[in-house]
Parts: structure tokens; C-alpha cells; sequence
């Protein structure tokens, strides 16, 4: 086994080159461009859900955005599916997944300056996608999760949980991923190339770092959130830029009015998102009387904006008025009704209100836009009351695979039911031999409740070589995280498959 795993990762090793068509040097990859593609393609939709969804009341800057992406893209080093898209988040960042589909917020679009230094935040993302940044991150968590899993198999440790991850999770993990210093300069210098080439100023990316630098020294939790995670400013890369761009073309386009005539319309509704965003870290903080007056304040300056009633449902959800909370997310969605969050929110406050079919077809609604554990937690909830046990212990095995305080919950609720119906996939046991060589069998309660009538069957061949079968009890009752053994008499035992299941058990009630 050793030995083969040892040949896998050289075979990974050798296959794994590939030509940067960036900057034409060999890189590690192991993902295909068909995979990189894939990736992105599967992914997009479902990230956009998850940083806001896409901001709509202004689809001029979205084509203004695109106009300016397209343009670099054209004169990039690698043709992709370029895709550029505006995501109604105030959180000041800009992503992109492996494929050319690429992101930008609208919190940072209202920090820009000039259509340069949009330019410059674009073709830094361009390059990501171009010099495979995104599917090299993902290359080598593959390998690391390969190490590890021939480890596993090697000493025999079949606990495999912590891999298993949700569709939409892939995409997350893309975007959580944080590039290297080299990636990021990398990224700079040859999307100040792709900035020139396309006739804008590459001065534009010199002023874009220096204002970062700026708003990071001032600590600005906003930022430090968002762009800096996976971005972070350096006085380094300043003077990189520079360095960079004394050897460019000066004679560049800035495009300030231009950009200022683009950015007109969000500008005049920037105090609304600002009231808005004030009033959900009033919420976070339990200030439900100033939340809602702030919440009130975004909707009078811009009651055109879905986000702002879902804000106002939220507190009223949180303020246990349930029927109010869905009368802002059915506001919510006649704004926008293609965004998971509203349907999410006025599922849970629906089976709040014993609405269990109406709360079904919203939290399933949400689950195909962008599959989240709360969504399938209450949807096993609803499948639970109505005594439909399978589907409740499916949705509960979904959430109790994204860990954290919600997949323990799930795992509680998913142990309860699963019990009766397959007791040996919650009573996990283990065989032994005593000292005469008979076989002991041992369970363990994992549940967080006490059980009795644990009983296994044991599959054996009698002296006379015929198979044969027996059931046996533990008696009494096993506490939570007890042990409890049982001596068979069989014997002899000398290790390897246990030959004994658990097929009944039950809860003390």
C-alpha cells in the first residue's frame, strides 16, 4: 500500500507541470482546463448568492463594468468565458474563480476613483483567472487531502468526515483561499500590462495602492474584511507599481469623468446602503430599536431595494412578530425574486407560523439558488413534525457535515430518528477477544440520550463449518458516552472482521 501510494504522488508529480500562460514559466497543476472551466461555471452563480447577489437596480454600471473587464480581457494572455458581474455587497472586495468569472462589489466600486483604477482591480482578477491562481490553491489542497487520506488508509483511520463538503461549499473554499505574495505581485504587474495594453494609465494602479495602504493603516474593519483578506496592501507593492509602470507607456487614459457619470446613480443611493449597513451591525449587537429605525431610514431613502425590507424582516423576526417579518420578505422578494436570502428568512418565519407547506416551498426555493445548513436544518424540522422520518434524517445528514454549533444540532436530531432504523450506523461497536479467547463485544452510546435494548447478532461458522447466527441483549440501560461489554462465549476469536452488528436499540424515554 505504501509503495503505491509513494508511485501515485510521483505520477501527480510529474503531470502535475504546467505552462503558466501568464508568464510562460511551468507551474504545479493539477486541475484540467476542462475542471477549471467546470469550476468556475458551477460556482458562479451560487458565490453570487453568497456575497449578496447581484446588484440590479443599476444594470447601466453592470454593462459599464463589463465594457472595461471586456477590454482587458481582450488583450490578455490567456482567452477564457470572461464573465464580469456587481454584487450588491457594501463590503469592499472583488474576486475571481478559476475560468474568468470574476466579481466585484459594489462597496469597493464607491471607494474608486477613476475608471483606471477600476481597470486596475480588474485586470489584477484577470490575472488570477489567467495564471491559474485559483486552480493552483485548489491543486495543492488536493494533494494535501491526498497525503492525508494515504495516511488514513495506512494506519487504518477511516474517519473520512472532515472531507465531505456540500456542492456550493467548493466555491467557498475558493473564494476563502489566500493567494501568495508572489501570486499578488504577479497579479499586479501583468494587470498593469493588460492596463496598458487597453490604453488606460497604469498610474491607476499606483493610486489604487496607495489608497489601500491608507485605508488599512486606518484599521478600517470594513476593509480589513473584505478586499485585504485576500488582498493585503504593502508599501512593497506600491513601490512595485511603480517600478512597474515607469517601464509602461504613460500616456494613458484615467477616465475620471467618465467613471464619476457611471458610478451616478449608486452614488446618490450611497446614504441609503449606509443606513442600511449600519442598521445590520445594530441587529448583530441586539440594538433591535435602533436597527429598525435605521432600517426604516434605507427604506424612505430608497424603498426600491429588497435588502433593506429583509433587514426590517429580520427584526421583526428577532422580535418573535412573525407574521410582520413576512410581510417585509414578501416585499423583499416582489423587489428580487431571485435571491436566496428572502425566501431562506420568510421560510423560517413561515413554519414559525405553522405555514408548513408554504415554509417548504421557500426554504426548497432558497436551497436551489445556494444550499445553506440552515435551510435544510429547518426544512428536517418540517419533514420531522410531519412524520416523514427519511426526509427529515436527509436533510439533517446534510447540515451535520458543515460542522460548528448548527451540524451538532443536526447530528442530535439526525441520531434521534436514525436509530430505530438503522441502529448500527449510530451505536458504533467493537470486537475483542478475553483471555480464553472468547469473543467480547463492545458498544458505545454517542448519543446524548440514554439507551436500552441494544442488541447485536452474531455471524459465526460452528465446528462443523455450517453458518449459523445468534442475537444477544445487553442488558439495562447505557448512559451517554458509556461503554458497555458483552462476553458471547464464542470463541475462539483471534481478531480481523467483527463478526457482530447492532440491529435493535432504543431511547429511554
Amino acid at each position: 500500500m505504501k509503495r503505491l501510494l509513494v508511485y501515485a504522488v510521483l505520477a501527480a508529480s510529474v503531470t502535475g507541470c504546467a505552462m503558466n500562460p501568464v508568464t510562460g514559466k511551468p507551474d504545479f497543476m493539477m486541475v484540467s482546463e476542462a475542471q477549471e472551466l467546470a469550476l468556475g461555471e458551477q460556482n458562479y452563480a451560487p458565490m453570487q448568492q453568497a456575497e449578496g447577489g447581484i446588484y440590479d437596480i443599476d444594470p447601466q454600471l453592470t454593462a459599464y463594468v463589463s465594457e472595461v473587464g471586456n477590454k482587458l480581457a481582450a488583450v490578455s494572455d490567456r482567452p477564457l468565458p470572461y464573465e464580469f458581474v456587481v454584487l450588491n455587497n457594501s463590503v469592499p472586495n472583488a474576486w475571481a474563480l478559476p475560468g474568468g468569472k470574476i466579481a466585484i462589489n459594489r462597496g469597493l466600486l464607491t471607494e474608486l476613483n477613476s475608471e483606471a483604477e477600476l481597470a486596475a482591480v480588474l485586470g489584477h482578477e484577470i490575472v488570477h483567472a489567467a495564471a491559474k491562481h485559483s486552480a493552483q490553491q485548489l491543486s495543492r489542497s488536493v494533494i494535501l487531502q491526498s497525503a492525508v487520506l494515504a495516511t488514513a488508509m495506512v494506519t487504518g483511520n477511516n474517519s473520512f468526515g472532515q472531507f465531505a463538503v456540500g456542492s456550493a461549499a467548493v466555491g467557498a473554499q475558493l473564494l476563502s483561499s489566500t493567494y501568495g505574495r508572489s501570486a499578488e505581485l504577479e497579479s499586479d504587474k501583468y494587470g498593469m500590462t493588460y492596463m496598458s495594453r487597453a490604453g488606460y494609465d497604469p498610474g491607476g494602479a499606483v493610486a489604487l495602492q496607495e489608497t489601500f495602504v491608507r485605508l488599512s493603516e486606518g484599521q478600517d474593519s470594513d476593509w480589513l474584511s473584505g478586499l485585504f483578506a485576500s488582498h493585503p496592501p504593502s508599501r512593497a507593492r506600491v513601490e512595485a507599481n511603480r517600478k512597474t509602470a515607469a517601464n509602461l507607456p504613460p500616456d494613458g487614459t484615467l477616465g475620471v469623468e467618465r467613471y464619476q457619470a457611471a458610478m451616478q446613480k449608486t452614488m446618490s443611493v450611497k446614504p441609503a446602503y449606509d443606513a442600511y449597513d449600519e442598521g445590520s451591525k445594530a441587529l448583530a449587537e441586539e440594538k433591535t430599536d435602533e436597527a429598525l429605525a435605521l432600517a426604516e431610514k434605507a427604506i424612505d431613502l430608497f424603498p426600491d431595494e429588497g435588502h433593506f425590507f429583509a433587514l426590517r424582516g429580520d427584526i421583526r423576526s428577532v422580535d418573535g412578530k412573525h407574521d410582520m417579518a413576512t410581510k417585509n420578505y414578501d416585499s423583499a422578494i416582489q423587489r428580487r425574486d431571485d435571491y436566496f436570502y428572502y425566501y431562506l428568512r420568510r421560510g423560517m418565519a413561515r413554519k414559525e407560523l405553522g405555514e408548513l407547506g408554504n415554509a417548504k416551498s421557500d426554504l426548497e426555493r432558497s436551497i436551489e439558488m445556494f444550499p445553506t445548513g440552515p435551510a435544510h436544518f429547518v426544512l428536517g424540522d418540517i419533514e420531522a413534525e410531519q412524520g416523514n422520518d427519511r426526509q427529515a434524517m436527509e436533510h439533517y445528514a446534510i447540515v451535520a457535515q458543515s460542522g460548528g454549533e448548527i451540524g451538532a444540532a443536526a447530528t442530535r436530531k439526525l441520531q434521534r430518528l436514525q436509530l430505530p432504523y438503522s441502529p448500527g450506523e449510530v451505536i458504533p461497536r467493537r470486537c475483542d477477544a478475553d483471555s480464553a479467547g472468547n469473543l467480547v463485544v463492545s458498544v458505545k452510546n454517542t448519543t446524548a440520550w440514554a439507551i436500552e435494548g441494544v442488541q447485536i447478532e452474531l455471524r459465526y461458522t460452528d465446528a462443523n463449518g455450517r453458518a449459523q447466527s445468534a442475537r444477544k441483549t445487553f442488558p439495562g440501560r447505557i448512559a451517554p458516552e458509556e461503554i458497555a461489554s458483552i462476553n458471547t462465549g464464542l470463541g475462539p476469536y483471534a481478531g480481523g472482521s467483527c463478526p457482530a452488528e447492532v440491529v435493535a436499540a432504543r431511547y429511554v424515554e
